[in-house]
């Protein structure tokens, strides 16, 4: 494992220099990665993609969202939201209306099909969850997630 330096903008470190076990964007991808993975045979089981599931996952929380506002929260990009969300209005899970202020935009709401399906997949969201956090204790947790919260503030483009 390479040894942790500080990154500032007067002296970047190379990628080789800092090692991947300490470039946080490979750690999130990588986690990420796991966390998709974890709940992959749930999904397919339920005959939903990752888009799809985080589209649900969303509007679980947040019904009733712009669809623009949807691809930034599922973090997915709008042309493959799209088709996600084409194939969730198909077996009905969820359903598209134009919005009362602007006709040009679309608000997605949950069905209770589609609200059905996602009661079906939290329960193992919430163990792949808790599974990263194991042997983490609850203030290491509320700390990281404090971090995360900050980071997303440094990067996001949008205010939400």
């Amino acid at each position: 494992m390479t040894e942790h330096r500080e990154i500032t903008a007067e002296a970047p470190l190379r990628l080789g220099e800092m090692g991947l076990d300490n470039f946080a964007p490979y750690l999130m991808n990588r986690i990420m990665g796991r966390y998709n993975a974890s709940l992959r045979d749930e999904m397919a089981a339920l005959g939903l993609t990752t888009p799809q599931m985080r589209a649900l996952a969303v509007l679980s929380v947040i019904d009733g969202i712009l669809i623009r506002e949807l691809a930034v929260y599922a973090v997915v990009e709008q042309s493959t939201l799209s088709r996600a969300l084409d194939s969730l209005a198909r077996e009905e899970l969820i359903r598209r209306e134009t919005d009362s202020t602007d006709s040009r935009a679309t608000r997605v709401y949950l069905t209770d099909g589609g609200r059905a399906a996602y009661e079906k997949l939290w329960p193992h969201m919430a163990a792949s969850y808790a599974q990263m956090f194991n042997g983490i204790s609850n203030e290491e947790q509320r700390a990281f997630v404090g971090t995360l919260q900050k980071i997303l503030r440094n990067v996001r483009v949008h205010d939400f």
